[in-house]
């Protein structure tokens, strides 16, 4: 398959292709949109609050590197029926699947554990205890997943997407020169320093997680998405894509024209929601809270629903939200679990929050490359996909893509095991 093939017009703008279009929406906005996670709009608030607009030209080229790894995934399941987990195992063994699947699980963990504290970090930004909201979500997100069908957890999913909308008014109401932003997005113009490195190297790993991979496949199968009409998954993989690196525009936006413009230092994103007050107002900060509230919910339930998917798949058991207990036990307790520990950890009194990211973070970025060239391998065998192999150009495309994250995440997972490294090999 060509890049122009990829993406090739789906054909004339009538009703039967919109109405087909909508019908296979949701594996690829859902799955983009939920990277804008808590640690998401963390990363993004700290580039706006720390570095201006210097960092805003990175977001182009992350889009098309997500494209890329992306749409990889997606057609690999349209075309297959298969999971990547599954894929995995049947071409490279169990051996290899197994330790995949713990540091995924491991990784996963921690950053399930993120997201309550973003559910908590938001809720309190309007009076309310963790010890009431964490425990309600974790509740409402068992529940869900566990006694909803899989139509009716795409549709809420879809429904959450929506609520990004919060950052890109917030960007308007914090009043920036839209000149000078275009500039920004398009001109790379930046001091090199370890902090502006390390903070380059966020932006793209907070952008590409292993778990989106597994996630969007398994779910473009469990949708019964096939090869004959895998041009309009496509389309919701771009779309998704675009409207995930929206966001982020919007939010490095906001918090360039405010709290950068008025030097004050935050941590997290609930700082950043908290800062914008005294510059642009309550409501401003009301739609940063919010926008916290619905990234931590949403991915709380997609992070352990993803972790289910990839592990059931890799072991071979049963697996898919429209099953029960009784059909697929291993696929529920895994989700119950991960829900039950993540909601406990943030509820502890002295959790170590920033050991457990570090840690996620550091299997995060030694795991990603090898799916990456797990995906690369696959997706250009010819015995699973047919004609719908990588051509030429796109994989020169996609292995420069793997290059690029791999080199990055080699360099960011180095500096959190000997912290420095960065700093040294800048010279500083």
């Amino acid at each position: 398959m060509s890049l122009a093939s990829i993406f090739k017009p789906l054909g004339k703008l009538n009703r039967r292709n919109i109405v087909m279009f909508l019908a296979l929406l949701g594996p690829g906005i859902i799955t983009a949109n939920v990277d804008n996670d808590a640690g998401g709009i963390t990363t993004y608030s700290l580039a706006g609050a720390q570095f201006g607009l210097s960092l805003l030209w990175m977001l182009l080229p992350t889009t098309v590197a997500l494209v890329v790894v992306q749409e990889m995934c997606a057609r690999m399941g349209a075309v297959t029926g298969k999971g990547l987990s599954d894929l995995i195992r049947e071409s490279f063994g169990v051996k290899i699947t197994f330790y995949v699947m713990i540091a995924l699980l491991l990784t996963n963990l921690g950053n399930t554990v993120s997201e309550f504290a973003g559910i908590a970090a938001s809720m309190e930004l309007f009076g309310v205890s963790k010890y009431v909201s964490v425990p309600l979500a974790s509740v409402a997100v068992w529940l869900l997943i566990v006694k909803g069908s899989y139509r009716i957890v795409e549709k809420v999913f879809l429904v959450a997407c929506i609520v990004y909308l919060a950052y890109p008014i917030a960007a308007f109401m914090s009043g920036p020169d839209w000149g000078v932003v275009l500039k920004a997005a398009v001109v790379p113009h930046f001091k090199v320093t370890p902090e502006s490195v390390t903070m380059l190297i966020g932006l793209v790993g907070t952008t590409i997680a292993p778990w989106m991979q597994f996630y969007q496949q398994a779910s473009v199968v469990e949708k019964g998405i096939t090869k004959e009409n895998y041009g309009f998954s496509r389309l919701d993989v771009i779309v998704g894509c675009i409207m995930a690196i929206v966001v982020a525009f919007f939010i490095v936006v906001a918090c360039a024209g405010t709290i950068f413009t008025a030097g004050i230092k935050i941590e997290t994103a609930a700082d950043a929601a908290m800062a914008l007050t005294p510059l642009v107002g309550g409501y401003a900060t009301g739609l940063f809270a919010v926008g916290l509230f619905n990234a931590s919910l949403f991915a709380a339930c997609v992070l352990p629903l993803s972790t289910s998917y990839y592990i059931c798949e890799g072991m071979g058991w049963e697996l898919g939200v429209d099953k029960d207990f009784r059909e697929a036990p291993q696929f529920f307790w895994l989700f119950t679990l991960l829900i039950a520990v993540s909601a406990a950890i943030i509820l502890l009194p002295d959790a170590p929050l920033i050991a457990i990211m570090y840690i996620s973070q550091v299997v995060n970025g030694a795991v990603l490359p090898f799916v990456l060239i797990f995906m690369l391998r696959l997706v250009n065998d010819r015995r699973l996909m047919g004609d719908f192999v990588n051509g030429r150009t796109f994989n020169i495309i996609a292995w420069a893509t793997v290059v690029i994250v791999l080199a990055l995440t080699f360099i960011m997972t180095l500096d959190i095991v000997i912290p420095g490294t960065i700093s040294r090999i800048m010279g500083h």
